[in-house]
């Protein structure tokens, strides 16, 4: 770790140590930025952290990272870092009246030579309007934004206000920087954790990468009478464990679902398996993985195995017919089917093609002889005459042009040589050879 802060100055305020009766986390929160753990690739000496602080100026930017990893601390150490005054609202509990208070207090310090960092915390929960509120205040810098969220900014912020912040992107907090947060405190406490190696380990992979939520752990173990260390199932007898972040209409679902439907492309059983889980785990809706799960059948295995369909609706039977947790089994089976099925996106592909040249040449008529004709007028002129009928026909096959006169034939479906689609390209090569041998004849009919 660079030391570039090592001898950094902060204003005193920030050296103010909170009471003892401060949570854990706010005991612990760091009082330099080398002290963030984690985020070593923002705050390091050549990260987009440490360089605008080492060069004494800070651009507007947005922080976006999961729950729990140093958002908040980051954000006013930046303001102790470079002397700016700190101003910390939440978009939850602010509004309008609010911001052009901040704004007005923020113009009246530039006069007096003090710039104010605003750190705007879950500012994706501002709408549209509000966002755009920000951007005259940015341009002629009134404030220098850092705004904190764990959605996915191209999505929840405007792009105006995005093309005026660099996006800094935090991790979630792994292994080595969750049990430094651990040593810390029993440092601060002045004894170890009483808990078992493994306990210790599980206590931290319980966290799910968020450092805050492992802090009120760990003050739960220390305030807790307890006379010889806990093992993992004592400890999980004690504490509960961190529910998985998971919003159905956000980000964190959408990435999930994508990864289920891309690991059963990529036949990886295994993955595709740990997806399910995961969603169903969280409590997304069976029968939304369920319709996924059914275009991947059409969409990624196709004729390759029409089966794979089949399975994806009795699955959507058997849930229906069970409910839950029986009928999750159903769902498990058809998505271990579609993984190990083999895969083709023809039909996929051969859709999209057909879609668009019946886009391009949707009015063409079809030929005569295949058109119904069921009065006489439609008989007269020429309506049905001369089709063949191919059942009559030798080996079932006349060997008829479909196609409108003013078009050539297309081949939009070219099946793969990969599971029962090997058989379809066998019959389709077949009746290819035979019309032009019919055509070359003059016995084909049409």
């Amino acid at each position: 770790m660079s030391d570039l802060f090592a001898d950094q100055e902060l204003p005193t305020a920030s050296r103010e140590a909170p009471p003892d009766s401060a949570p854990l986390a706010d005991r612990l929160r760091p009082r330099t930025l080398s002290e963030v753990v984690g985020q070593e690739h923002l705050t390091g000496a050549d990260g987009a952290i440490g360089r605008m602080v080492a060069a004494g100026k800070l651009a507007s930017m947005i922080l976006w990272g999961p729950p729990g990893t140093g958002k908040t601390s980051i954000a006013r150490l930046l303001a102790d870092a470079v002397g700016m005054r700190f101003v910390n609202i939440s978009a939850v509990f602010s509004g309008v009246a609010d911001l052009k208070k901040v704004f007005a207090e923020a113009r009246t310090a530039a006069r007096s030579g003090q710039q104010t960092l605003l750190f705007v915390d879950e500012i994706h929960r501002f709408n549209r309007a509000q966002q755009d509120g920000f951007l005259p205040y940015v341009e002629d810098g009134t404030v220098t934004l850092v705004g904190a969220t764990t959605e996915n900014p191209s999505f929840e912020l405007n792009a105006a206000l995005l093309s005026r912040c660099q996006v800094l992107i935090l991790r979630r907090l792994d292994h080595d920087a969750l049990d430094e947060l651990v040593r810390r405190a029993e440092g601060l406490d002045r004894r170890p954790l009483p808990v078992t190696e493994e306990a210790r380990d599980a206590l931290i992979a319980s966290a799910d990468g968020d450092g805050r939520f492992l802090l009120n752990q760990v003050e739960t173990l220390f305030s807790v009478d307890i006379d010889r260390p806990l093992g993992p199932a004592e400890l999980s007898d004690l504490l509960h464990r961190r529910l998985p972040v998971y919003d159905k209409d956000r980000e964190g679902h959408y990435n999930l679902i994508s990864a289920l439907h891309k690991s059963i492309r990529g036949s990886d059983a295994q993955a595709a398996l740990y997806y399910l889980a995961r969603m169903l785990v969280a409590g997304e809706e069976p029968l939304y993985v369920l319709r996924r799960l059914t275009r991947a059948a059409v969409e990624d295995i196709g004729m390759a195995d029409p089966n794979a369909l089949l399975q994806c609706l009795a699955a959507k039977e058997m849930y229906d017919f069970l409910g839950s947790p029986e009928g999750e089994i159903g769902i498990v089976q058809a998505c271990l089917y579609l993984a190990t099925a083999p895969k083709s996106n023809a039909a996929y592909m051969a859709q999209k093609a057909a879609w668009r040249s019946a886009k391009e040449t949707g009015s063409l008529m079809p030929p005569m002889h295949i058109l119904n004709a069921p009065t006489k007028l439609m008989k007269s002129v020429g309506y049905g005459k001369g089709y063949a009928y191919d059942h009559d026909a030798d080996e079932g096959f006349s060997g008829q042009d479909y196609w409108p006169e003013e078009m050539e034939a297309q081949s939009f479906y070219e099946p793969t040589d990969r599971g029962f689609e090997a058989r379809v390209r066998e019959r389709l090569e077949f009746w290819e050879q035979r019309r032009r041998e019919l055509k070359q004849s003059g016995g084909a009919a049409g």
